[in-house]
């Protein structure tokens, strides 16, 4: 299996032609399909390949009168948007299709960026509302039609430490803003603009501390922000993704972190964490879905849309929605309904059976399940963070 290094966010530092018409209105809806093959370039901002990668070059495989080649990248998210729009400017947009979190999303529904795909293609892909959980639903409401949700899970924030190191586990927040204190640069975070975990712990504290709105950063998070600044005089630094911050924790120049459901699960099968890695909840914790998205830049010509609705169809279908189980990076990780563990590979099964963990199951069906920020509170939250807390401190 491919290391979590290679494979996810520590790539890139962690990890108006003819025939074009005018995209997000109906000149697709009934798009025909392209007679020759075509090339995709596929994009990768979250980390989202892990789970959907092999369902894609099936794809491929399946349809080689569609597409003859895929080629893969992945990049930082923050770095997207701006890519994007310089490509949309020049007329030369030669990236098919994103996969990426709700941040680059919120970035890109924030600078007109995605094709609106919702209702204007809707006939072209499967019902949404009928085929996904009743979670992976509600996600799908922050992308207001232009993104399809491909994979899904609860997320966090949680907790995650070493037993060895931690001895008395902080069950508040109050209780973690002491340990910090005590035990100075030895918890540690990623900048939320590029880390699920980090912007899932941002987005949990309010309703950890009680904040007046959890859903409006601006005015609602007083009290989230006078103690992610409090917090951060004990940390040493914030790392750019998530990927460091477990190699960190793995190498044991730090006891804690905050984590994700996935991000727990999956650096210990890779073996960049050690098994042994606990985790925990604070008090009034709730969970803070996440998602991963399919989007598709505005540029681009009718045939290769058309394929792309295609795929997006197929990797929602039961069978490829089975791979994104992968090695828990996602955990659960399909969106669709009836799709179990005993349906994905072996080697899924076999990780998740060994690495997770039996408390998830409680613990999901016994705490809320809020929606995180919608896109454009998402950009604010992200902005004040870097303005009021990462300063300096980002690495």
């Amino acid at each position: 299996m491919t290391s979590l290094i290679t494979r996810r966010t520590f790539v890139g530092g962690m990890a108006g032609a003819a025939g074009v018409a005018a995209l997000g209105g109906s000149a697709f809806a009934q798009q025909a399909l392209p007679t020759s093959p075509v090339t995709l370039n596929i994009i990768d901002v979250a980390g989202n390949l892990a789970l959907t990668q092999k369902a894609i070059e099936n794809y491929r495989k399946a349809k080689p009168n569609l597409v003859s080649r895929i080629t893969f990248t992945k990049a930082p998210a923050p770095e997207l948007a701006g890519k994007i729009k310089a490509q949309q400017d020049a007329g030369r947009v030669d990236i098919d299709l994103v996969l990426t979190g709700t941040d680059a999303l919120s970035a890109g529904l924030e600078q007109n960026l995605w094709v609106e795909l919702i209702p204007t293609y809707a006939k072209s892909l499967p019902n949404l509302e009928e085929i996904y959980i009743p979670a992976a639903a509600r996600m799908q409401t922050l992308a207001k039609g232009h993104g399809v949700v491909v994979t899904y899970y609860p997320s966090g924030p949680l907790l995650e430490y070493m037993p060895g190191k931690v001895q008395n586990v902080p069950t508040t927040a109050e209780e973690l803003l002491a340990w910090t204190k005590a035990n100075p640069n030895r918890f540690i975070y990623a900048r939320p603009a590029n880390s699920g975990p980090g912007r899932t712990f941002i987005m949990g504290l309010p309703y950890i501390l009680g904040d007046s709105n959890p859903q409006d950063p601006a005015r609602g998070w007083d009290k989230t922000w006078a103690y992610l600044k409090e917090l951060g005089q004990n940390i040493e630094y914030y790392p750019s993704g998530t990927g460091a911050v477990m190699k960190e924790l793995g190498e044991g120049s730090r006891d804690m972190t905050v984590t994700t459901t996935g991000w727990d699960i999956n650096p210990r099968v890779l073996g960049v964490v050690p098994k042994e890695a606990k985790i925990g909840a604070l008090k009034g914790f709730h969970w803070v879905a996440d998602a991963h998205y399919m989007c598709v830049p505005k540029g681009l010509s009718n045939e290769k849309v058309a394929v792309l609705l295609d795929l997006m169809s197929f990797l929602l279908t039961k069978e490829q929605q089975a791979y994104t189980y992968d090695e828990g990076y996602f955990y659960p990780g399909p969106a669709v309904k009836g799709v179990t563990l005993d349906m994905a590979p072996p080697e899924s099964q076999q990780a998740i059976e060994e690495f997770g963990r039996p408390e998830y199951e409680k613990m999901i069906a016994e705490n809320p399940i809020e929606l995180p920020l919608q896109p454009e509170q998402m950009v604010v939250a992200f902005r004040m963070w870097d303005e009021q807390v990462g300063g300096a401190k980002r690495k």
